[in-house]
This record gives structure tokens, C-alpha cells and sequence, in this order.
């Protein structure tokens, strides 16, 4: 079992930054993967970003790449996505998740935080 929690998530207006975190508890496996998943009202949850737990390796919506940075801190077991010039349309819940696999789809990943609430205002 992995737990996840979010934190970070608010209101900001357009051009400003965020700095979402998760917190990671449980049992991690050294081959997880973390990544962050958004949803618009309206919309399905569309991947963000992700790292490997063990490795530098990162991912990110083409869309997104420049804006936002995905880091972690083992340390402290701890996922962070920075959010750059931030946009209206960035606007959702945003998610940490956890899987022992990898990739963008959501159904590949097995566990999910409760979510954060980013609003950005025009």
C-alpha cells in the first residue's frame, strides 16, 4: 500500500506560479514510478508529468514541457511539480499517483492522492 497526499493547490492569477507537493508514505518500491494527473470539470484526468523514483528519468505532456517541472526529494519522500506562467485553462484538480509500472495512461497507476484544486485566473 502507498499513500498520497496533496498539498500546495489554490488560487493564483494568470502568470503566476504554484508549487504543488505530495506526500509519499507506505510502501515504496524502488522501481515507482510518481506522477501528476489533472482534471477539468467537463474533462477526463489527462496525464502531467512523471518521475522514476530511483533515476532522473522525467516525462511530460508535450503541452506542458517548459511550464512545469516534476521533482522529488527521497529524502523526504516527496514528489513536487512546479507550475510556471501559469494559464486559465491550467485550472483543475490536480493528482499525485503511484505506479510500479510506468507511463501516461491513468489506469496504469494503482494508487492516487484526494487531489488539489488549481484555479487560475485570467
Amino acid at each position: 500500500q502507498v499513500q498520497l497526499v496533496e498539498s500546495g493547490g489554490g488560487l493564483v492569477q494568470a502568470g503566476g506560479s504554484l508549487k504543488l507537493s505530495c506526500a509519499v508514505s507506505g510502501r515504496i518500491l524502488w522501481r515507482q514510478t510518481m506522477a501528476w494527473f489533472r482534471q477539468a470539470p467537463g474533462k477526463e484526468r489527462e496525464f502531467v508529468a512523471a518521475i522514476s523514483w530511483s533515476g532522473p528519468r522525467t516525462d511530460y505532456a508535450g503541452s506542458l514541457k517548459g511550464r512545469f517541472t516534476i521533482s522529488r526529494d527521497n529524502t523526504k519522500n516527496m514528489v513536487y511539480l512546479q507550475m510556471d506562467s501559469l494559464k486559465p485553462e491550467d485550472t483543475a484538480v490536480y493528482f499525485c499517483a503511484s505506479t510500479s509500472s510506468s507511463g501516461v495512461v491513468s489506469r496504469n497507476y494503482d494508487y492516487w492522492g484526494q487531489g488539489t484544486q488549481v484555479t487560475v485566473s485570467s
